[in-house]
């Protein structure tokens, strides 16, 4: 006899995935936000945090507009020709939306935009694979930041420690990272430990749209792509 549908257990947890209504929406937000504000900025971004982002958005909302998520829908959203261009040299823009890439639009002056870009910096802890920025190393003895609770813990990351009279103590010298080497799961638990701060979060322009005019800022781009149609 076979088995009733309605037993089958149900997985509460699972989501749906967003469908082309969520897709339109975005875009029309966007456009929506293109006829109320005067400039445009497409941003990069390294080592996102979302917290931190979400903070800085919030400190700007009365002025402006962030946009982060599907490159390809916001690129829809401006036009990604001369042909479908939501407004003159949109397309420019979303030439630029690629890889890790974000939309700004707001009533900001330009100079006021390129401060508050320029001077954004948040150091966090790094996650596992992130580029090492320093060496760090523990030299041998004990390690009194720790309490002897953590001996177990310490001993399964790798490193040579024992217990003597109820203090962690290193057996040998230990390289928690080596300068321009990928972090292991373990490094990044280790540096969180020592409040060791590797990671970056920055944000910087990469162009700049108004009616009036266009302007590209990172190095390196020539503006060849961004000039077809």
């Amino acid at each position: 006899m076979p088995k009733s549908k309605r037993n089958r257990p149900v997985t509460l947890s699972k989501t749906k995935k967003k469908g082309k209504e969520h897709k339109e929406s975005i875009v029309n937000s966007i456009r929506d936000a293109v006829e109320k504000y005067s400039s445009i900025y497409v941003f990069g971004f390294e080592n996102m945090r979302n917290l931190k982002f979400k903070e800085f958005r919030e400190q700007h909302k009365s002025t402006s507009r962030f946009f982060l998520g599907s490159n390809k829908v916001m690129q829809v959203s401006l036009g990604r020709s001369a042909a479908d261009e939501i407004r003159p040299g949109l397309h420019k823009v979303s030439k630029l939306l690629r890889g890790d890439a974000g939309l700004f639009l707001t009533n900001l002056p330009r100079e006021e935009v390129e401060r508050l870009f320029n001077e954004y910096e948040e150091y966090d802890f790094a996650r596992t694979g992130t580029t090492a920025a320093e060496t760090v190393e523990l030299k041998e003895g004990p390690l009194e930041q720790f309490t002897h609770e953590m001996e177990p813990f310490l001993r399964k990351q790798g490193m040579p420690v024992r217990l003597n009279k109820g203090v962690i103590e290193l057996v040998s010298d230990f390289v928690v990272s080596e300068e321009g080497k990928p972090l292991s799961p373990e490094s990044a638990r280790i540096l969180r430990l020592l409040d060791t701060k590797m990671a970056t979060f920055k944000l910087h322009l990469i162009c700049r749209w108004s009616p009036e005019d266009f302007e590209l800022y990172r190095e390196g781009l020539d503006g060849s792509d961004v000039e077809s149609a």
